[in-house]
């Protein structure tokens, strides 16, 4: 078992949602916390609910779109703690509309936040990570890096992309001290579909229709999310499914890699 106490983590996405379920969850087992987020009051609420005695909780307030923000990360994160021994990164975006209807900048702009910024964070804390005796990288994919729905296509690629370089990754650190883990929610309890762009051309009245469907099957919270992915960290599993429909999905696509959405596709509809 991996053992999160006296470690520092770094969390992306912590102002809110699975980060800030993530952040209570180590927390609790006296892990040391460096919260990013662009979300500055977020940040200082989800600081302030984990403060307790002994515990080191820092606040990094950065665009994890810009690449010159995440380069200095390291130095920030390393004048408040020691080392660092956890990189979660987890903070992601949502895209609405289908691919015809997406901008080629809409998709970019995606891809930054929910591709690019892993890759860049981990290249920037990886030296970091290294030095520590026992080290965990775990990147926050989604249900939607194991299928791909229609009107998913930015979404779905970035986090197939995500699975993709995490998984190459922990061939590459077998050998290491690093252990990797790639996460997939299921339908957690977060604003990310109320904060998902909203592309020009994309009828809005429809848009907020799909919302609402969407957000009917995001029923874990983010509370018990951040529990699981961390039980998972703890027992240094490669893949965590987070939720009952994340592992039902799984299971479906495993059994009918090309025809699931047969099969799902009418199950969302009921």
């Amino acid at each position: 078992m991996f053992t999160a106490k006296n470690r520092t983590a770094v969390i992306t996405g912590a102002a809110s949602g699975i980060g800030r379920g993530i952040a209570h969850a180590l927390a609790r087992r006296g892990c040391h916390l460096a919260l990013v987020d662009i979300d500055e009051a977020g940040l200082a609420r989800t600081a302030a609910e984990v403060a307790a005695a002994g515990l080191r909780v820092s606040r990094h307030r950065a665009d994890l779109a810009d690449a010159a923000a995440i380069a200095v990360l390291p130095k920030e994160v390393l004048a408040a703690h020691p080392g660092v021994d956890v990189l979660i990164n987890n903070a992601g975006v949502a895209l609405a509309g289908t691919f015809e209807q997406v901008a080629e900048a809409d998709f970019e702009w995606l891809f930054a936040i929910n591709f690019w910024a892993v890759v860049r964070m981990t290249r920037a804390f990886l030296p970091l990570l290294h030095k520590s005796e026992e080290a965990r990288l775990v990147n926050v994919s989604s249900v939607y890096g194991l299928i791909a729905p229609p009107g998913n296509t930015a979404y779905a690629a970035s986090k197939f992309a995500v699975r993709g370089f995490s998984e190459s990754l922990r061939h590459e650190l077998e050998r290491t001290k690093i252990g990797v883990s790639v996460v997939h929610p299921g339908g957690v309890a977060t604003a990310i579909a109320r904060h998902a762009r909203l592309p020009e051309g994309v009828d809005p009245v429809e848009a907020e229709k799909r919302r609402k469907a969407f957000e009917a099957l995001l029923r874990l919270p983010p509370e018990t999310a951040g529990e699981t992915i961390v039980r998972g960290i703890e027992a240094k599993k490669a893949r965590i499914l987070v939720g009952s429909d994340a592992k039902r999905v799984a299971l479906i696509e495993r059994l009918m890699p090309v025809h699931y959405w047969n099969l799902l596709g009418r199950m969302v509809k009921q």
